[in-house]
């Protein structure tokens, strides 16, 4: 009911907002965007120096710190000159700005332009504007793809207010090797949950009409497989099949678009040998030919030029050719269209009709997001301040949070802590305290400063803050002297010990590949030392990735995932830790045993020589060191109850019309009331392309009292066991189905059906 009661009140507030956003604008006059040809006479009016301006978004001249660094400095731009440029048509808007004064003193001089064309302005609002949200990776491991729907609108509502008008989300990538940094940003390995939480974000993103004032367009990235880059490194070639493709990495973004994302941005990375800003089968045939988009499609930042260093373009002119022609409609950040469109469009290279295209593409989006109606309809006076971190939405964040976490072990049941208060609790790790490492990477307006750390949300929960004592013991990548020593007479001295330890922000997000994906030395002997004390040790685990757990951390006796929660962090926590909330996060990545099994992802296929169950046998598919299996596989997670799967259904055990519906009981022996995340798995037996050993098709949430039971129920249809066949065209063969009601792609109960 709180869930809901922060919807009804967001949205009356939006409306609210809106009418004095349109009031606001009242003033302009009456737009001419609704005229038949509207947007047809205003190209006609272009010069090419214009259209090239209409098709070049770059940086904020203004952009504030967090901003900078999130990408490399390169084609600077200071306030004058912005302004003049807004003024002469020379660009379509810009991205990252700080605030709705400096948005509206640019959007002043560009109605004052030749033709008076609105700017749009950008941003990365990738997990939340000045309320953060948990980091994607983390909101995936919800299973809830409602909840990321309700982050994305909030993010909008906020953003949207800071006069932002299109956010570079949802990152709607596969990550399949912990070593890319990348991975924070998406939803994890598997196909299903990507495409579920990427039509769930635009959604949120651009609510009911991209017209209304606290909506922002939603930009699909990075179209494609950017997550397969060679030996997990950021921006490395990829070598991957067309079925890959099609099967793996297409899919989020068919249900991106299919959810009506206004645009898409292609990937930095090379296919086949082409840099997808260059590549015309990707960007024209399939995207257009094949899925008829029409929306925008945007370079990543400085994509076009980058073409160069990659040997794929000559220089720049030669870039921006290729990249126009291959079906890169705006360039951003490097001005090459600005330099050199008028002149390509001149000498008869590019023609004039691709480029009035591109130019209609970008004048319907400002038409959609009702930019010529009002150019300050996202500008209203003090409505920024009015709409970020409001109690709702710190209340979302706090929900999210604690949906996001995932339990991995709770040995003896040491969680959750005891209410009374009656324990004292050491509280050791760089993570223990301090406004850092809880926004997460990518983040450009949050302020780690505004969120809750895990020290405070701790005190705030307990009945005698007194018995918490606070030490760091070592620094994220360094010791620190004494650091050990310190911790470990805490911990002598606590009843029980939260171990808060893990990466930070800077180690995940873009450039953070790296190539073991463990835990930095420092805080390993940090571990060592406090578990050696023979006192009850919580993991919390900080983390932007799967991480290859070893040693004294596996010993703990709980592990809780916790992954970058955002502004409400340390309040979150305590929920958790306390039993005020009962986890029921799973894990959206597979965890491995070594960072050497990168890349690592529960649906692989089979071999001819698979290893078995049991004790290790020659020659069969297995590492000399590890399993061929995750340690803590996808879609576990554990709660405060003990779950238990039985009495598996498959009636009648054959597909042969409609559907097939099987069911299974699950449980809740345990005294508290629990939440599973019930997944239903796939593999055909014989296949004339190979499938792989476990394919999830759905998934369903249930609601356990203690000592409580479900009858949990599917129907599988032919739609969900289809794949693409040797012709790359969509089929069902019939024959045996392995099938799995189960708590993990590693677990479950098993059952056999035939499809007809």
């Amino acid at each position: 009911m709180t869930g809901e009661i922060g919807r009804r009140a967001l949205l009356a507030g939006a409306g609210a907002a809106g009418l004095a956003g349109r009031a606001f604008g009242l003033a302009l006059g009456p737009s001419p965007s609704a005229a038949p040809g509207f947007v047809g006479d205003l190209i006609a009016k272009m010069t090419p120096d214009e259209k090239a301006g209409q098709l070049s978004i770059m940086a904020s001249a203004i952009g504030g710190g967090a901003a900078t660094k999130l990408n490399p400095v390169t084609n600077t731009s200071n306030v004058s000159k912005q302004l003049a440029d807004a003024r002469a048509g020379r660009m379509t808007g810009i991205f990252n700005g700080q605030g709705a004064d400096w948005h509206r003193r640019l959007q002043q001089e560009a109605v004052k332009s030749r033709l008076g064309i609105p700017l749009l302005f950008a941003a990365d609002v990738i997990h939340g504007m000045r309320t953060v949200f948990p980091v994607p990776l983390a909101e995936a491991a919800s299973f809830d793809p409602d909840l990321a729907m309700r982050t994305a609108r909030t993010a909008a509502y906020e953003a949207s207010a800071a006069g932002i008008a299109l956010t570079f989300a949802p990152m709607v990538d596969i990550a399949r090797d912990q070593r890319w940094g990348r991975g924070v940003e998406a939803a994890g390995e598997d196909v299903l949950v990507g495409t579920r939480f990427a039509a769930a974000r635009v959604k949120g993103f651009q609510g009911e009409s991209l017209a209304r004032d606290d909506a922002v367009a939603a930009c699909a990235k990075h179209f494609a497989a950017y997550g397969a880059g060679e030996a997990g490194l950021d921006y490395n070639s990829v070598d991957i099949s067309e079925r890959t493709l099609r099967e793996v990495y297409f899919p989020p973004f068919q249900s991106a678009l299919g959810a009506g994302a206004a645009s898409l941005m292609p990937s930095f990375n090379e296919i086949d040998g082409i840099p997808s800003s260059g590549n015309r089968w990707l960007l024209s045939d399939v995207l257009r030919g094949e899925w008829n988009f029409r929306g925008l499609v945007i370079s990543d930042y400085t994509a076009d030029e980058e073409m160069i260093a990659a040997g794929f373009a000559k220089d720049g002119r030669d870039a921006a050719k290729k990249a126009i022609l291959a079906g890169v409609d705006v360039s951003m950040q490097s001005g090459l269209y600005q330099k050199h469109l008028p002149d390509l469009v001149k000498s008869g290279e590019v023609p004039m009709a691709r480029v009035d295209d591109a130019v209609r593409r970008v004048l319907e989006l400002k038409v959609r997001l009702g930019l010529f109606d009002d150019p300050f309809n996202r500008l209203g006076p003090g409505r920024e301040q009015q709409r970020i971190l409001t109690p709702i939405a710190r209340d979302l964040a706090r929900e999210a949070a604690q949906r996001s976490m995932v339990l991995l072990k709770n040995q003896g049941g040491v969680l959750p802590l005891k209410a009374d208060g009656a324990q004292t609790i050491a509280l050791i790790g760089p993570h223990a305290a301090g406004p850092h490492d809880l926004i997460g990477p990518w983040n450009v307006y949050g302020d780690d400063a505004q969120a809750i750390d895990l020290a405070t949300g701790l005190r705030a929960a307990m009945r005698d803050p007194a018995r918490l004592t606070v030490t760091a013991g070592s620094d994220v990548e360094k010791p620190i002297a004494g650091g050990i020593e310190t911790a470990v007479a805490a911990a002598r001295a606590a009843d029980v010990v939260l171990l808060a330890i893990g990466e930070s922000q800077e180690m995940s997000g873009e450039a953070q590949s790296r190539t073991e994906v463990v835990l930095p030395w420092p805080q390993q002997r940090l571990a060592e030392a406090v578990v050696a004390t023979g006192k009850p040790v919580i993991v919390i685990l900080k983390n932007g990735r799967a991480l290859a757990l070893e040693g004294a951390v596996l010993d703990a006796q709980a592990i809780l995932v916790t992954w970058f929660l955002g502004t409400e962090t340390g309040h979150a926590l305590a929920d958790i830790l306390f039993g005020t909330v009962c986890p029921s996060g799973r894990l959206p990545v597979s965890f491995p045993y070594e960072s050497g099994q990168e890349p690592l992802h529960y649906d692989h296929k089979p071999t001819g020589r698979p290893a078995p169950e049991g004790p290790r046998q020659p020659f069969k598919a297995q590492y000399r060191t590890a399993p061929d299996a995750a340690r803590f596989a996808f879609g576990h997670g554990l709660t405060y109850g003990e779950i238990d799967y039985s009495g598996l259904e498959l009636g009648g055990g054959k597909l042969a019309g409609e559907g097939l519906i099987i069911s299974a009981e699950i449980r809740n022996h345990g005294d508290r009331s629990a939440e599973e995340v019930v997944q239903l798995y796939v593999h055909p037996r014989v296949s004339g392309i190979t499938q792989p050993v476990r394919r999830l098709i759905d998934w369903q949430r249930v609601k356990l009292a203690p000592g409580g039971s479900a009858k949990v129920r599917f129907t599988i249809t032919r739609e969900m066991l289809m794949r693409l066949g040797p012709d790359l065209k969509p089929a069902v063969e019939p024959g045996t189905i392995d099938i799995w009601i189960a708590p993990s792609a590693q677990d479950g109960l098993k059952g056999t059906f035939e499809l007809s």
